[in-house]
């Protein structure tokens, strides 16, 4: 196979690891910087160009767009979807996952477990929203907010009062959510690749931290899975439309519920934490299913 895989920063351990595996398997994988490709939108002759060359023979594209890319990097792979280029995953998962609130509205129409979740535009009603989610203490997060940035953990009314009237004032969109208090302050990633989980740790945030993120000095170790947990991994990458994405859960009482599914996620945490080699699980996923136009949305939506 040929491969293109659109980053911007080929020296990251993840697309070093997908271009190692996919070498190792006699691929080869060219890694292209997403920002500078630029395309001809033309009629019944989609072409992409990158530093002067047309970008053209590939069979599969395996997008590592950052969160904050989104816009033209999923524009960037509608038009390798709309050339037939078979992608790891669509534009439209990547789209449905980027927007937290989207994404759990889609989680929610599907019956996955979602901690209490509440939106609004109006300040004034910071009160309200912050009862329905189940009173102080709350957690408000940023729509754009990634890696743990933009989430904010209120313990009192008054405080989460003036952080809901400071985001919105800056003209923010935010949402509120129910702090599970009996996560203690670790959550779950399972790694879901063509339908199935691959690999899963238990990452536990830093002293005095309630964010678990890697990126923001949490840890990770090798964690198994209940059936009910392995299930909801499974139905919310489904529900996104996503072939590969990490899906991060916390353990509530009433069983796992969905924080997050992460449609680039990385790989460097899970393999050191399971040992496995879940970029080849992924190339491997790629030589199983790639066929030219065999993309389910070929670009729409």
């Amino acid at each position: 196979m040929k491969i293109v895989m659109l980053a911007r920063n080929a020296t990251l351990y993840s697309h070093k690891r997908l271009k190692e595996a996919a070498e190792a398997r006699g691929h080869t994988l060219d890694v292209v910087d997403t920002l500078r490709c630029y395309m001809n939108i033309a009629s019944r002759r989609p072409e992409i160009y990158y530093n002067g060359e047309k970008l053209e023979g590939y069979d599969a594209v395996i997008p590592r767009i950052g969160a904050s890319v989104t816009f033209y990097g999923t524009a960037v792979l509608r038009q390798f979807e709309m050339m037939g280029v078979y992608p790891l995953n669509e534009s439209v998962g990547i789209g449905r996952s980027r927007d937290k609130l989207r994404s759990m509205q889609l989680l929610a129409r599907d019956g996955i477990g979602l901690p209490v979740t509440t939106f609004a535009h109006d300040p004034k009603v910071a009160d309200e929203v912050v009862e329905l989610a189940g009173g102080t203490p709350v957690v408000i997060k940023l729509l754009e907010g990634t890696q743990g940035l933009g989430v904010v953990l209120a313990d009192t009314k008054r405080s989460a009062k003036s952080v809901i009237e400071a985001f919105r004032a800056s003209n923010t969109n935010i949402l509120i959510q129910e702090f599970i208090k009996e996560a203690g302050g670790t959550d779950i990633r399972a790694l879901v690749v063509g339908g199935r989980v691959i690999a899963a740790m238990k990452r536990s945030g830093a002293e005095g931290e309630f964010r678990s993120n890697l990126h923001r000095g949490g840890s990770a170790q090798v964690v198994k899975l209940s059936p009910e947990e392995r299930s909801t991994a499974v139905r919310a990458a489904k529900a996104m439309g996503l072939n590969a994405c990490g899906v991060d859960m916390l353990r509530a009482n009433h069983g796992p519920v969905v924080m997050e599914v992460n449609s680039s996620p990385g790989l460097e945490g899970i393999e050191k934490a399971t040992g496995l080699d879940i970029a080849g699980t992924m190339i491997e996923y790629l030589e199983k299913n790639v066929k030219s136009g065999k993309t389910k949305t070929k670009g729409k939506g």
